[in-house]
């Protein structure tokens, strides 16, 4: 396949930067990753109008009515070789980077960024000035994924490859990478390194003192984030606002 038949069956959601297995996990798709990397080796920098260079065949893509997409004017930006499912919302100003992939009924905030080839869900809600990590190189490396129904509070950052599995929800200034651990108080336990966000788990930010005997003495404490439960009916009740704006 080619890099520019690639682009257009990533626009259309034929293929995407990563994949399901049927036990749940999620893997990197190493063909398509390369042919983005080739889409940008061919590419030439170009000016676009309002003094914009990027290569002249990623250019930001349009949306007509039929598409079903609402991009609210302002400065938000779909790039070229990302799939934007019918349903989507995108308040401004937002950027959806290329590979990228988001579902059907999520809204995208103000602010909000969804990097290379991110997978998004159906239904998720990226609240204001949410930053979702983007990975093109290592070809192998797995992006971040936050699956269906999940809500992803104000200022969240999501990096490193981490998954958010259906209906989790993260408070405001969650941040999750490969470093930082994830403690569910509910059921006792430290998650274990690379292991996702649990279903419907929420989660809030956290800290932990450091361990060393200066760092003790100092008062200093690191990040961390917490499940201080799981969802249940009134949790659910307090999300069912952001439907009006639909």
């Amino acid at each position: 396949m080619s890099w520019l038949d690639l682009l257009n069956d990533l626009e259309q959601g034929k293929v995407r930067a990563a994949t399901q297995d049927a036990n749940g996990q999620w893997h990197a798709n190493v063909e398509v990753k390369q042919g983005i990397l080739e889409a940008f080796r061919h590419g030439v920098n170009t000016e676009y109008p309002g003094g914009f260079v990027d290569k002249d065949n990623l250019a930001p893509r349009g949306f007509a009515s039929e598409q079903g997409v609402r991009m609210v004017p302002g400065g938000s930006s779909v790039r070229r070789g990302a799939y934007v499912a019918s349903g989507t919302i995108i308040m401004s100003p937002a950027y959806i980077n290329i590979g990228a992939y988001v579902d059907s009924g999520t809204m995208v905030d103000s602010h909000a960024l969804v990097g290379s080839c991110a997978q998004i869900g159906k239904n998720v809600h990226l609240s204001v000035a949410v930053q979702v990590g983007g990975v093109l190189e290592p070809v192998g490396a797995s992006p971040v994924v936050v699956e269906d129904g999940a809500f992803i509070g104000a200022g969240c950052v999501l990096v490193e490859g981490v998954v958010v599995k259906k209906n989790a929800v993260l408070a405001p200034g969650v941040r999750l990478s490969a470093s930082i651990p994830v403690f569910d108080c509910v059921n006792e336990r430290m998650l274990d390194k690379g292991e996702a966000i649990p279903e419907n788990a929420i989660v809030i930010p956290g800290s932990r003192p450091v361990s060393s005997e200066w760092g003790q003495a100092q008062g200093l404490s690191m990040s961390c984030a917490l499940i201080v439960k799981y969802r249940d009916e009134q949790s659910d009740a307090s999300l069912l606002l952001e439907e009006v704006l639909r």
